[in-house]
């Protein structure tokens, strides 16, 4: 862990954060921990990365004040920032109600019209809502990582938000235990959205369900810009993983 801290004080220079927050708004060094991803720093050795973004609803940024606010579109333009001369795509692919076997579908078809460095998986709210079986989510994506991994595609898995009305009304733990798992055994990086959302809530950086209506929009587009913050330095320590 001692490395991981090492690179996260270097993140701070790299990424347009505040400085007092630190790297990806603030969210705790060990949830910004990442397994080395491999694909992705030899996309950007190269000068080419590209990046697929698949899942729910949260990958189209419901609620926020435009398009542009949403986290992938906000990865990208952060990406951008730091990398200028990078010939980078992020393709988005993804919809409310989506289930695993969905997204795969949607994974599928991409990696058939042409190469991706990294896909970021954003999964299991679907099934959270709706009470889906666990066994089903975990055979589709548990064969979907080893696929990715067999081709030499990156892979990060977005667990579930962090809601207290969420926890509240439906039996989260048991979905965030799964998708866990299911990463470590698919060679794949875990970004637990939950426990970094949690953070940030109980610090108070950000915290939709509690914002004022008339600050709702403003606070959602905080929440997608520190996610695309988050997933940047995750990315980066990813990257520096795969040099060592």
């Amino acid at each position: 862990m001692r490395h991981v801290l090492a690179l996260l004080v270097g993140l701070s220079l790299a990424w347009p954060v505040a400085a007092e927050q630190g790297p990806g708004c603030g969210a705790p060094a060990e949830w910004l921990a990442s397994p080395p991803l491999r694909a992705t720093a030899t996309g950007i050795s190269t000068g080419r990365l590209r990046i697929l973004a698949v899942g729910s609803a949260s990958v189209s940024g419901p609620g926020v004040t435009s398009p542009a606010a949403a986290w992938p579109v906000r990865l990208e333009a952060l990406l951008r920032e730091r990398r200028p001369d990078l010939e980078l795509s992020v393709e988005v692919r993804g919809a409310r109600g989506t289930t695993a076997a969905d997204q795969w579908r949607q994974i599928e078809e991409a990696l058939r019209a042409g190469p991706i460095d990294l896909v970021i998986w954003q999964a299991g709210m679907t099934e959270v809502v709706r009470g889906l079986p666990i066994d089903d989510m975990a055979a589709i994506m548990g064969q979907g990582l080893q696929r990715l991994h067999a081709r030499g595609v990156d892979a990060i898995v977005m667990g579930i938000q962090y809601s207290r009305f969420l926890r509240a009304n439906a039996e989260v733990d048991p979905y965030r235990d799964a998708l866990r798992v299911l990463a470590a055994a698919g060679h794949a990086g875990f970004f637990s959205r939950y426990d970094i959302m949690r953070a940030w809530t109980e610090a108070g950086t950000v915290d939709m369900e509690r914002a004022q209506r008339d600050r709702r929009a403003a606070e959602i587009d905080k929440l997608n810009d520190c996610l695309a913050r988050a997933l940047g330095a995750f990315i980066r320590v990813g990257v520096q993983e795969a040099r060592r």
